[in-house]
């Protein structure tokens, strides 16, 4: 898919969180386990099939693309789990899903080798950095607390924050509000093809897919600007404009 928007316009970028700047299936795998456990009432073997149904492929030890659990927030995996909760109940079990996601998803995040150099470098050429994750707007906050990079980022996004989470285009036009740009100034980078769905609803200037978490190459090229392996090559690929972001709306 050819870009809409040359590199020289892209002046903020929106990374996802899991698979993106943390590694999704050492962070996620035991947090996603234990719920499962939770949700089984300690059946391990009714746990294993709702890991599966929501997502594990245990052939393969990774969750796949745009599974549930990979791409969706704490309230559809609720409803994935317990259908037939009553509201009360239903809002009781998203509330204790997403606080053991907060304290966990800290403590385990695993960030993808050399994320701070990247992020660091895309700071010093002058980007505004957010996060738009599926998980909490908190969840965001204290990974980035957790990993000591609260202080690259510009913006915080959670399935909570915008009206609508990803796919929609809410969490970008809601870091485009915060920054003061336009759409098409923002870069959406994520690995699964939700984040890629998310910049296009949007009108982002740029989609990058990377693949450090459970999305192939072959998945995320039709939806995507460019491909990179991981946000370590970042810096690397938008230098390659070799220009200063502009202000002027250019399409090609």
């Amino acid at each position: 898919m050819m870009a809409h928007m040359p590199l020289r316009a892209i002046r903020a970028i929106l990374f996802d969180k899991d698979g993106t700047l943390v590694d999704f299936n050492r962070t996620w795998f035991g947090i996603s386990k234990e719920l499962a456990r939770r949700s089984a009432g300690g059946d391990e073997a009714k746990a294993r099939a709702l890991l599966e149904e929501g997502g594990y492929d245990w052939e393969a030890k990774r969750f796949r693309a745009n599974s549930v659990i990979a791409a969706g927030t704490v309230e559809d995996v609720v409803d994935l789990w317990h259908p037939d909760a009553s509201e009360a109940d239903r809002a009781a079990l998203i509330r204790e899903y997403n606080d053991y996601c907060v304290s966990e998803g800290a403590r385990a995040a695993v960030a993808i080798d050399g994320l701070q150099g990247a992020l660091e470098a895309l700071r010093r050429e002058g980007y505004l950095l957010g996060i738009a994750t599926n998980d909490s707007e908190a969840g965001a906050r204290a990974t980035a607390e957790a990993l000591g990079l609260t202080n690259l980022f510009h913006t915080f996004i959670g399935y909570d924050t915008a009206l609508r989470p990803k796919p929609h285009p809410d969490p970008v036009h809601h870091f485009a509000r915060a920054t003061g740009l336009e759409a098409w100034n923002i870069a959406m980078v994520g690995d699964n093809p939700h984040d890629m769905e998310t910049a296009r609803a949007a009108d982002a200037g740029y989609a990058i897919g990377v693949l450090s978490g459970n999305s192939s190459r072959e998945v995320l090229e039709p939806l995507a600007d460019a491909v990179l392996p991981s946000v370590a090559d970042l810096p690397a690929f938008l230098a390659s404009s070799n220009k200063r972001p502009v202000i002027e709306k250019v399409r090609t």
